[in-house]
């Protein structure tokens, strides 16, 4: 949810280990015939699948390994799992089949809620989303990343106060969630609180100064405000935290941006 003034808006286009083998010493003795090796269970590879979750790379992995698990026992965990790995990879109706399934399985599982909600909003389909994070919520209702994905999808879908209302909600559980507060700054812009909107944008960068979209935002909206130098402070600021480097370089460079420029 990043906006820029309409100046730089125009220029942009609307995340087998070794095995050591030990040997025996000889001693004359019949050494015993070693245990035979048991099957991997269900158990186990759903485990081996959740230890390679948010690991790059890994989603096949954990594919195959939750379908080793399907084949053994049907497991709401094995497809939640492999739901993860299908979004992962860009498959997200694959993955919406897949939190189905672990829905059906256990109509209590908030995470598969709050993921299928993700998946659908990552489709356009924010009503869906936000029937999902209502789940989810229900579930956990102290779930402040329910909370803040289901403000998105109102803020997608036009309602700009219930998503300053989910904000606050996320908010009021976690006084330290910056990304609630930049994401509240960006409706209270939209709906002309510029003033509100700064206030949220100085509370998020005060917890995480190291966002450049925290001071992209913050940038927008005192332009917005008439403060061009304090403005072009945070631009600069968003370009040297890597946000939108290359449309935000290109503007400090061009003509239009001579202002800034000469501005410390």
């Amino acid at each position: 949810m990043r906006r820029l003034p309409a100046f730089i808006a125009a220029l942009l286009l609307p995340s087998t280990p070794t095995l050591l083998l030990g040997t025996a010493a000889l001693t004359g003795a019949l050494l015993a015939s070693p245990a035979p090796a048991q099957a991997q269970t269900a158990d186990d590879d759903l485990a081996q699948a959740k230890a390679l979750l948010g690991k790059k790379g890994s989603e096949q992995q954990i594919i195959d390994l939750s379908n080793q698990a399907l084949a053994k026992q049907k497991s709401a965990k094995a497809y939640y799992y492999r739901g993860i790995a299908k979004f992962s990879l860009g498959d997200k109706q694959g993955a919406i089949s897949d939190f189905n399934q672990a829905i059906a399985i256990n109509p209590q599982y908030a995470d598969a809620y709050f993921n299928r909600g993700i998946a659908r909003s990552a489709l356009g389909d924010n009503q869906g989303a936000i029937a999902d994070f209502n789940q989810a919520i229900a579930i956990n209702p102290q779930d402040v990343t329910a909370y803040l994905n289901r403000g998105n999808a109102k803020f997608a879908l036009g309602d700009k106060q219930g998503a300053i209302k989910d904000y606050t909600k996320a908010i009021a559980i976690n006084p330290q969630y910056a990304d609630a507060y930049s994401n509240r700054g960006n409706a209270k812009s939209a709906l002309g609180d510029k003033q509100g909107a700064l206030a949220d944008y100085n509370k998020a960068i005060a917890i995480n100064p190291n966002n450049a979209d925290f001071y992209l935002n913050r940038g927008n909206v005192k332009y917005d405000l008439g403060d061009k130098e304090g403005a072009c402070r945070d631009f600069k600021k968003a370009v040297s935290q890597g946000g939108d480097a290359t449309t935000l370089s290109k503007w400090l460079q061009s003509e239009n941006a001579a202002w800034c420029r000469t501005m410390s």
